[in-house]
């Protein structure tokens, strides 16, 4: 069997590509599916004001997955530009800060998040019918918050480590246990809302156990060594981890000001529609993820082994492939909403009706979306964090606020709905205007 090095710089880069691209695109995939089948159930079992109450409470989600990603992609970035160089003690080291960076993170945030919990639940837009749903699931999240985290980080770096197989198959596990659970602590045993969080984190800590047999392979390089934490590597990684910590805070940023907007124009029947929006939203969000963390440690290996043919072939590929799947979304959106709104329940007309609109307007953004965070992380890998930052900071946290305070008052809904496709269009145009002048997909 080949080595990692070997494949790598030898095999064909569409194989190459595909070979991480498809493992990890499952594996996002899936992962997704933890949230989404949350809803599902939810959605069945206790209604709509139950599923708008965890939907309130998924920031919380996206914060810990922002933490691993911040940690993860800046240290898994420089663990590969290693491998690369051929320096495996270096990557070690590397792996090693990054495990205890983002589990003495998280478990600190938790526990003071743990502390102002209620006030925290009305900041992230419950009210009084909502509030106990929201404080039923939350609670669960931050206790196991630390499960969370160490899961996203030990995928990600598994998959730098060549074994993205391993990391879908975790994911995968992690999936289809999460289901069996959710379905015998809400319909068997009766938990109500604490019992889908406690079915989630559950089957991520069997997802754990799965990822640590990577440590006993032959093949691995991934080896807890001794390693100084110092200021400068903190900095390091959290600086090129950057822009994927602000793409999922802006997921958070998103939820809260989608909850807030839809909810002034529509009340609690336009939050509950803004829910199913969001679970299906959050699965096809999984998959561009899943493309930029399947070049990661391409374009990082490629730039250690200073491979800039291949490096350019790969984000060629990406880009093709981020655009070609966005369309496909946005024609089935237009084709197949009511399907799709009918998959989490049977709703109120005005739920049902408005999540529809909600699918139709928003599944154009996904036209752009692909390949704006498909470039966020080549430019991210690629040491140009300021350009990578723009793109998370404009999408998400700038011209989504700013639309979402312009359009609902003249568009009603529709605006509502509208704000991220406007976003995503003005960022992918920046993005190929930068791109042509440096020459970005040239060799």
């Amino acid at each position: 069997m080949k080595s990692m090095d070997a494949r790598m710089e030898q095999d064909s880069v569409l194989k190459v590509f595909l070979r991480y691209l498809i493992p990890s695109l499952t594996g996002m995939l899936l992962m997704s599916v933890n949230i989404v089948m949350d809803g599902i159930f939810v959605g069945h079992r206790l209604g709509g004001v139950a599923l708008a109450g965890i939907n309130i409470a998924v920031p919380v989600f996206s914060i810990f997955t922002a933490i691993s990603l911040w940690i993860g992609i800046g240290g898994a970035t420089q663990y590969s530009f290693a491998l690369g160089e051929k320096n495996v003690k270096k990557a070690q080291q590397i792996f090693t800060r990054s495990v205890i960076l983002v589990i003495t993170i998280t478990i600190m945030l938790a526990i003071i998040a743990f502390i102002f919990r209620v006030p925290l639940a009305y900041l992230l837009g419950a009210n009084d019918e909502t509030l106990p749903y929201v404080m039923d699931y939350m609670n669960v999240l931050l206790l196991f918050g630390f499960v969370l985290t160490l899961e996203n980080i030990l995928s990600i770096f598994v998959r730098n480590d060549g074994d993205p197989n391993l990391a879908m198959f975790a994911l995968i596990a992690t999936a289809v246990i999460n289901v069996i659970l959710n379905y015998l602590f809400l319909f068997v045993f009766n938990l109500g809302v604490r019992g889908s969080g406690l079915a989630t984190m559950s089957a991520i800590a069997i997802g754990v156990l799965i990822l640590c047999t990577h440590f006993f392979k032959k093949s691995s390089h991934l080896k807890l060594a001794k390693s100084r934490v110092t200021g400068k590597s903190i900095k390091r990684t959290l600086s090129i981890g950057l822009p994927s910590f602000l793409s999922e805070l802006g997921m958070s940023v998103f939820t809260m000001g989608y909850n807030i907007a839809i909810a002034a124009v529509a009340g609690t029947a336009g939050v509950a529609a803004f829910s199913v929006l969001n679970y299906t939203h959050s699965v096809i969000l999984m998959l561009f993820l899943g493309m930029g963390s399947a070049i990661q440690p391409l374009i990082s290996y490629y730039r250690g082994a200073k491979m800039k043919s291949r490096e350019t072939a790969t984000i060629r590929l990406s880009v093709s492939v981020a655009f070609g799947t966005g369309l496909v979304f946005f024609i089935a959106g237009l084709l197949f909403a009511d399907n799709i709104v009918n998959l989490f329940g049977n709703f109120e007309s005005e739920i049902h009706d408005l999540a529809v609109l909600g699918v139709r307007v928003f599944f154009s953004g996904y036209l752009f979306m692909g390949f704006n965070f498909v470039m966020m992380t080549y430019f991210q890998t690629t040491d140009r964090i300021g350009m990578a930052t723009f793109i998370t900071v404009a999408r998400e946290l700038i011209l989504m606020v700013i639309f979402l305070l312009v359009l609902p008052p003249l568009l009603g809904a529709t605006g509502v709905f509208i704000a991220i496709p406007i976003s995503e269009f003005i960022v992918a145009t920046s993005i190929f205007i930068y791109a042509y002048k440096k020459h970005v997909f040239q060799n």
